[in-house]
């Protein structure tokens, strides 16, 4: 396969084509990335050229079936051989068999693993492995290897996902990627400049999964913003006709913010992936001070993008009504791949957890004065604050800064509360487990508030070279993001600001006014997407609009509708109803 081709079968465009999953997508997203991650020139010389080529298909292997965002509890392992300089790994247990791979089952003859590292009676944490799996011209499974696929899932089932278990398969030295950790001849580990690092394909991933993300709910948010313009229910004024379900205000409200975070998504999502090339080019020169920076917003902007987008498409289902839930509607499909993002890659709390952790040591020195990274730069201010609730003030600058007071609020009490209960006995393991609820929501609202502020800045850059007309429609999008943002966090903008009721109210109006100012341009926004009706797959979303007969004509297919009397009248129906039951 071409490099070219890679790109058509990508993305949404490949989603048009393979409604269930590209068996391809781990090998460029994670194989091609963990060679260029983890491998030395000369192994990049070795593997990578090939592999873009596609002279060898690739997957990668690291969750195991009895352990998975825990990646110091991995099982495998790959014991270096001085005698004869080779590696030799093994899966112990059934539960060291790694699960999940995609591509694995069918498709790829090549994987990079990861396992533990054992050498000189020492075990040196989780390394990655280039292994061969298939034998590269019959593609049968090498010796030693136990591979097969794990069977039916929610969606994603043109993926393959597999198993995969070792029998003590032995490969040569070179086939452990050395670009960060290295083992000598002699079996000698040397460690790398950051642990980190060994984990930077997966941070790649996750802001690939953040665009994916955007990409997803864009398409949802487009199949029922169209079908409801076309749809028309009930009468706003008795004596008028029906009205299109998107003049409904309620209708409006679930389908508009939806839109607004798609596109929120994707410019912070570009933003994201700016700073991911920016830390990438400092570790290249040694420079690993914005490394933790990037981890932990990688971190939870893939636990909110995933779980919002998930929950999203799952209310442009439901404002699609009755044809929302026809498999037609493509609505089960694009819910099928958002939905199991939100535990690839690692398991949303988790992630959010592993943000929290490092808030933690940003509030450390913030109280210490130290200088923070911009990310966190806003926990100064409120230290500094000598009123710890804000003032509150309802311009998108203001609700920022809100939003940012709530997530130091939370990150406050969370620290308090682990140094209390360390105090009545508990070790700091255990206060931190028993605050994790606390932290978890903290690394949330800390998310939400980047992305406030980050969709403002970007849109605002935008708007630059827009015209004005453009950039107004830009602005109430941004506008209403934010507003939304700040309603459905009310019960946190009373604990640590001053917002009453009445500026509550004042916040629901300008929502409200926002939604009104992007109804007359819902259907030219989403038209902007520039979604062929293919990648769509919906006949709710077309662009003809012609729903109602598309819908008809996907019914037709059915094959119950292939013979007027099916056979299953003659064989149980009819002697059913004729019985004397």
């Amino acid at each position: 396969m071409l490099p070219h081709c890679s790109a058509l079968l990508g993305g949404l465009l490949g989603t048009g084509i393979l409604k269930q999953g590209n068996p391809l997508t781990v090998h460029y997203v994670m194989f091609l990335p963990a060679i260029l991650g983890h491998g030395t020139p000369e192994q990049q010389a070795e593997w990578f050229g090939r592999a873009w080529n596609c002279e060898i298909i690739g997957t990668y292997a690291q969750t195991e079936l009895g352990h998975g965002t825990f990646l110091r509890g991995l099982e495998t392992t790959a014991t270096y051989d001085e005698r004869t300089k080779e590696f030799v790994l093994h899966s112990p247990t059934l539960t060291a068999y790694k699960w999940w791979p995609g591509g694995l089952a069918q498709t790829a003859n090549y994987c990079v693993v990861m396992a533990q590292l054992f050498s000189k009676g020492q075990c040196h944490g989780i390394q990655p492995f280039i292994v061969q799996l298939r034998d590269e011209e019959s593609h049968v499974p090498m010796k030693g290897i136990t591979i097969g696929d794990i069977g039916n899932k929610l969606g994603m089932n043109g993926v393959n996902n597999g198993f995969l278990g070792f029998d003590h398969v032995r490969i040569p030295r070179k086939n452990m990627l050395m670009k960060n950790a290295k083992l000598l001849e002699d079996g000698t580990f040397v460690k790398p400049p950051s642990q980190a690092l060994t984990y930077g394909t997966m941070m790649f991933v996750r802001v690939v999964i953040c665009r994916d993300m955007a990409a997803y709910l864009s398409k949802a948010v487009t199949i029922a913003v169209r079908y409801s313009a076309v749809r028309r229910q009930s009468h706003i004024n008795p004596d008028q006709p029906e009205v299109q379900v998107i003049d409904h205000l309620t209708q409006q409200y679930k389908l508009f913010p939806a839109l607004a975070k798609s596109i929120i998504f994707k410019l912070t999502s570009d933003n994201l992936w700016d700073m991911y090339n920016q830390v990438t080019s400092e570790l290249d020169k040694g420079d690993l001070e914005r490394l933790p920076e990037l981890h932990a917003i990688a971190c939870c902007l893939k636990a909110i993008t995933t779980a919002d987008a998930a929950a999203g498409v799952e209310l442009c289902r439901m404002a699609c009504g009755g044809h929302g839930y026809m498999t037609c509607s493509n609505f089960y499909g694009t819910y099928g791949m958002v939905t199991a993002a939100c535990t690839y890659e690692g398991e949303n709390t988790v992630l959010l957890l592993q943000t929290a952790r490092y808030l933690m040591k940003a509030w450390q020195q913030a109280q210490r004065g130290q200088e923070l990274v911009p990310t966190v730069q806003y926990l100064a201010r409120f230290l500094s604050s000598k009123n710890r609730r804000m003032d509150w003030d309802d311009s998108i600058g203001g609700i920022v800064r809100a939003l940012q007071t709530v997530a130091a609020g939370k990150l406050r009490l969370a620290a308090e509360h682990i140094e209390q209960r360390q105090k009545r006995g508990a070790t700091l393991e255990e206060a931190t487990n028993q605050t994790s609820i606390e932290l978890a929501r903290t690394a949330d609202a800390h998310c939400r508030a980047f992305l406030v502020q980050s969709g403002c800045e970007m849109i605002e850059k935008g708007c630059a070279t827009a015209s004005p007309e453009l950039a107004k429609v830009l602005r109430t999008i941004y506008h209403l993001y934010a507003y939304d943002e700040a309603l459905k966090s009310l019960g946190d903008l009373l604990r640590f600001t001053t917002i009453s009721e009445s500026d509550i109210n004042r916040l629901q109006a300008k929502l409200e006014d926002a939604l009104t100012e992007l109804r007359p341009n819902a259907v030219g926004i989403v038209d902007s997407f520039d979604l062929p009706d293919d990648v769509l797959g919906s006949p709710l979303g077309a662009y003809d609009g012609n729903v109602y007969e598309r819908l008809y004509e996907e019914a037709k297919k059915s094959p119950l509708n292939q013979e007027p009397v099916n056979q299953s009248f003659h064989m149980y129906l009819k002697p059913f109803m004729k019985s004397s039951l």
